[in-house]
């Protein structure tokens, strides 16, 4: 999996996949605690995109709101 031009290795099976991904949103949900936090609901729906069709839908709609936005940013204002 590639964010941000790094490259990170996810297990080559998908149930331990799976099971990486429901294991950060859920310890995500519990980020109020001093050791974890909301920064793992993301990367665990990123990890479940994988595998999930529901959430690589959620995924690439995003990803094509990201590039609408910045495509508008880029363009220059028209008078």
């Amino acid at each position: 999996m590639t964010i941000a031009r790094r490259v990170f290795r996810l297990p080559a099976n998908r149930a331990p996949r799976i099971a990486v991904g429901i294991a950060l949103v859920f310890c995500g949900i519990l980020g109020f605690l001093p050791v974890l936090g909301f920064w793992m609901i993301p990367l665990g729906l990123l990890v479940l995109s994988q595998d999930l069709p529901t959430v690589r839908r959620w995924r690439r709609r995003l990803s094509v709101r990201m590039g609408q936005r910045g495509r508008a940013r880029r363009q220059p204002p028209t008078r």
